[in-house]
């Protein structure tokens, strides 16, 4: 049962992590490591770090978007062109992470809360904050699902799962209304059958071509003890990129029952290769979340 549950949360954690490049390898643990090059590169510090934290540039993020609709087309191709260009401009970012698991059928829930850094091309670590709950569930799913995270990075998976035109054929499908904003429902059709690909729908803003939600179920199963894994995941905006801030997935097992997972992302920084690489510019942040 242990190696099943580890099986269900190292894969759970590969959709989150493919709106990233790839990155360096470095072990998770529950304390930081290697994390002075991407503070360095957020021009931020930890807790206890020497210095005073660098005063981050906060784009607006309230700022109106156009009311005119593109047509469906045209709001595809906006975003295709956008995502491949965060795939080669977002160069660091840290955020607030909080990941809960569940598993119903024994009543064990643990809840992590982490702070998440990640530089370019390669590099990514949590710090550890604070956990409460289930031993088990702390150990045999969300730890597993941060070293699933580290892992694909590491490996330079980022382009190979990320939501683009290399990996999926979209169709239109329809308008859809979410918090009083029209969006756009393509339907996503796997062009392979590999792991960190879904078979489901994106939600595309109509007015700005940003991608808002993406749904559906895993293209390949993990393991024969798990049936099927399916998946919601929310996106904000935070200056030019598009990064997801919830990410609700239930695995159905054969052995446990279902697994469930809920992965926050709040106040993300974020900057721009070019950015990182000079040691200064603007940071695209968020007070109090970024636009939906």
């Amino acid at each position: 049962m242990r190696r099943c549950i580890a099986i269900i949360g190292a894969f759970l954690f590969l959709l989150a992590a493919s709106s990233a490049p790839a990155q360096d390898r470095v072990p998770f643990e529950n304390r930081v490591i290697g994390a002075a090059s991407i503070h360095a590169a957020l021009g931020d510090t930890l807790p206890g770090d020497s210095g005073s934290p660098v005063r981050l540039h906060e784009f607006n993020l309230a700022a109106p978007v156009p009311s005119a609709r593109m047509s469906p087309d045209l709001a595809l191709a906006t975003y295709l062109n956008g995502a491949q260009r965060q795939l080669a401009e977002l160069g660091a970012y840290s955020d607030a992470t909080v990941v809960e698991a569940d598993l119903p059928a024994t009543a064990q829930h643990g809840k992590y809360e982490l702070r998440r850094m990640y530089q370019a091309p390669r590099s990514l670590v949590f710090a550890a904050i604070h956990f409460a709950g289930d031993g088990f569930v702390k150990t045999n799913i969300i730890t597993k699902l941060l070293q699933s995270e580290v892992e694909h990075v590491q490996k330079g998976e980022g382009a190979q799962t990320a939501i683009t035109s290399d990996n999926y054929k979209f169709s239109w499908k329809g308008v859809d209304t979410l918090d009083d904003r029209t969006f756009y429902r393509y339907q996503a059709k796997p062009r392979q059958k590999r792991p960190g690909l879904f078979k489901g729908f994106i939600l595309v803003d109509a007015a700005s071509g940003r991608l808002r939600r993406a749904e559906g179920a895993m293209v390949k199963s993990p393991s024969l003890f798990v049936k099927k894994i399916e998946f919601v995941q929310d996106y904000a905006e935070y200056g030019p990129f598009s990064l997801p801030v919830h990410t609700h997935s239930v695995a159905k097992t054969r052995l446990v029952g279902q697994a469930v997972v809920e992965i926050y992302h709040s106040g993300y920084q974020a900057k721009t290769v070019a950015e990182t690489q000079s040691g200064a510019g603007s940071s695209a942040s968020a007070s109090g979340g970024g636009t939906n």
